[in-house]
């Protein structure tokens, strides 16, 4: 056979022969869903011994339980006007808890705007959380970001941007640094599963592919993006049957299972990291709550459908398991979850309260030395807020204090 350039198979493709004119079927590759505990909180039979250690089990749950009241809390804030918007992890904090705890700390994460569960088991203050969500001059983001989009450099997680799917390439090439560097770590990404269907996802998972970059695709498949359903988003079987056509391994998992989810992502970390190669994860579980606080699901699922799901809550299939181990005692469990919202409730009444963001730092905190057109351009803008000041309030008094 001849030889292009010493390549015997230039078209990188399968060299199997036929001589029978067939259709490949659309559904000819389905991925099973990995799963090991059931509603009631024990490991089905024949499921693999969870290699989850009692420290690490507590800290999930704890984690779990805070992001599921201080949710529920930031969205009453919301519709008090007292912060402008807000977005849950509702149903969905197994998925994202649960992966969190089976990577190390030098792994960095790309978070797309539902993994506030993530961040706080890696160790983000509540107070962290209530500047960022009211955007004061406490908040890293200097009040220059919409409230759940979070960043901690000192936490390796990055700053989450609004436009959909961005992270996606981004993380495949930040793990490509590392595995440039041998730093021994990998990065993941989360997205859902409307994001799949962005060309980002496509030029992201191919980049991380064939450049060997060990990156975690996490893709949490609830069921809707915004309105659209999965079965008007795509047409195959889910988002895991893709790593196929892009070469690289996959896994299926019950996002309400925070066992499973743990091994699966202990067992993707541990494969990217030896081998330097990407591997797509998709977690399966329902969006319990509104796409975000703008959006009113009533006018697409009926109430019977959320009820149906939210009897399948991952915290309380989590704490079934817990009492049963003997890791935790119900009556603690019911204070703490107390102490929790009045610890909440003070964090907020605190943040409120903090100053916003010096007005100047627009200008400052970019340049060391502010351009002219720019020093005009603050200076207008400066004399507008003072001559509305009830159209801006906070930034006004502000400007006010630093005559």
């Amino acid at each position: 056979m001849t030889k292009l350039l010493n390549v015997d198979n230039p078209n990188n493709t399968s060299k199997n022969d036929t001589l029978n004119l067939e259709f490949v079927d659309e559904h000819a590759l389905a991925i099973p869903t990995f799963k090991m505990l059931d509603d009631n909180g024990e490991l089905y039979k024949d499921a693999q011994a969870s290699s989850m250690d009692k420290e690490t089990a507590i800290r999930i749950y704890e984690t779990m339980r805070f992001i599921r009241v201080f949710d529920e809390r930031m969205l009453a804030a919301q519709r008090q006007g007292r912060v402008s918007f807000y977005m849950q992890c509702l149903g969905e904090e197994a998925a994202v808890t649960g992966s969190a705890a089976a990577l190390e700390d030098k792994d960095m994460i790309f978070a797309q705007y539902r993994e506030q569960a993530a961040l706080a088991y890696r160790g983000f203050t509540l107070e962290q959380f209530m500047h960022q969500n009211f955007s004061n001059e406490k908040d890293f983001g200097k009040g220059r970001q919409m409230p759940i989009h979070y960043g901690s450099k000192e936490l390796n997680y990055s700053t989450i941007s609004s436009p959909l799917g961005t992270q996606i390439p981004q993380a495949a090439g930040y793990a490509y640094g590392q595995k440039l560097k041998g730093d021994k770590a990998c990065t993941i990404c989360y997205f859902g599963e409307g994001a799949a269907s962005e060309g980002d996802f496509h030029a992201g998972l191919n980049m991380a592919a064939v450049h060997s970059a060990p990156t975690l695709f996490f893709a949490r498949n609830n069921g809707y993006a915004i309105s659209t359903p999965a079965s008007e988003q795509f047409k195959g079987d889910g988002i895991a049957v893709r790593a196929v056509g892009y070469g690289m391994k996959a896994l299926r998992v019950d996002g309400v299972d925070v066992l499973a989810v743990y091994e699966a992502v202990k067992k993707a970390r541990e494969f990217a990291v030896e081998n330097n190669a990407p591997v797509l994860i998709e977690s399966i579980a329902y969006r319990l709550a509104a796409h975000s606080s703008s959006d009113d699901p009533t006018g697409y699922r009926e109430k019977e459908e959320e009820e149906t799901f939210r009897a399948n809550c991952p915290i309380e299939r989590f704490r079934k398991y817990m009492l049963k181990q003997g890791w935790l005692d119900e009556a603690e469990d019911e204070a703490a979850k107390e102490k929790i919202k009045a610890d909440v409730l003070s964090a907020l009444k605190v943040a409120e309260k903090v100053a916003k963001p010096a007005l100047e730092e627009i200008v400052t905190d970019v340049y060391e030395d502010v351009p002219l057109h720019l020093q005009k351009q603050y200076e207008q803008l400066k004399q507008h807020i003072l001559k509305y000041p009830e159209a801006y309030p906070a930034t006004a008094s502000r400007i006010e204090e630093t005559k």
